[in-house]
């Protein structure tokens, strides 16, 4: 039985990864050179705007809530950039955030239920339906590899979870001094693209430990060893306060990725959390996260 088909339709600051939530603008109207480029559109979480001949600047909006992710923002990136590619006289996109950060991830408050309360009789329902939803998210990041005009991340700030992602799929990325990263803390396995493109752009040997801590992204030297084991233990209690769910899903897919290309990983993802995303690790992280507590105070089951 086959999952659903997709819709058609450092180091440096990048390398330091690790998970925070976030969300998007109220109505932002198109510059009116860019809606000479993309007709007919204005966007609620994103404003795009003709910077210079043929470069395109899509911006992540709604700075009051930090660019956290809501439910418009899926289908509008992909509406944005479908019709990005199509466009003749765009040569070049670059794409940032607003406010003081590029991205803090998903507005639990506003898109919570769409994976808590999955329709469905039964467990096999439920993880159909969260298959066929994911499957669509990935659409939203994927849309920006596909697009055929090339795609610049320009980071700054947090980079937070679904913002991983996308920057992931863009072709280049460009990071201010102050740009963090971080992904695995409220107990799910990325599953929209982070996975699939992270080996491929930095290597194996460049890709983070599964933690929430950005530091823990690229290899280390130390002066001694009583500092090297220090940090590794460090390292590895960080490690071990996650969710094991999150933590153990993450290397499954990340070594799925490592043999397989972006499209077979990602349906890959999709049907693992089909299941794995039903998980009360989530719930618990997000109830700790409202109470800004970290992942060490979430009472998770061994695994």
């Amino acid at each position: 039985m086959t999952p659903p088909s997709l819709p058609s339709g450092s180091q440096s600051p990048s390398d330091r990864l690790g998970a925070t939530a976030l969300q998007v603008p109220a109505r932002l109207m198109l510059v009116e050179e860019a809606e000479q480029c993309l007709p007919g559109h204005s966007f609620e979480t994103l404003q795009v705007m003709l910077e210079q001949d043929h470069v395109l600047h899509v911006e992540l909006h709604h700075p009051e809530k930090r660019i956290a992710v809501n439910m418009a923002f899926w289908r509008e990136m992909v509406e944005c950039f479908q019709d990005v590619g199509q466009d003749s006289s765009c040569h070049a996109t670059v794409i940032s955030g607003a406010g003081k950060c590029f991205m803090a991830g998903i507005d639990l408050m506003g898109m919570g239920s769409e994976f808590m309360m999955v329709e469905g009789e039964d467990r096999a329902r439920k993880a159909w339906n969260l298959c066929r939803k994911i499957c669509e998210y990935q659409e939203t990041f994927s849309v920006l590899e596909k697009c055929p005009k090339p795609v610049i991340a320009a980071v700054h700030g947090a980079c937070v979870g679904a913002g991983v992602d996308l920057i992931s799929a863009c072709d280049i990325r460009y990071c201010a001094q102050d740009a963090w990263f971080q992904e695995v803390d409220i107990g799910l396995v990325a599953d929209v693209g982070t996975l699939q493109h992270l080996p491929k752009i930095m290597g194996s040997w460049r890709v983070p430990v599964p933690t929430g801590s950005p530091s823990l992204a690229h290899s280390r030297v130390f002066a001694d060893k009583e500092m090297l084991l220090q940090r590794a233990l460090e390292a590895a209690t960080t490690i071990a306060a996650r969710s094991s769910v999150a933590v153990q899903g993450t290397k499954v897919n990340l070594l799925c990725s490592w043999d397989h290309p972006v499209p077979k990983s990602l349906r890959y993802v999709a049907t693992w959390n089909m299941s794995m995303l039903q998980t009360e690790d989530i719930l618990k992280s997000v109830q700790v996260a409202m109470e800004k507590k970290g992942p060490e105070d979430v009472p998770f089951s061994k695994l």
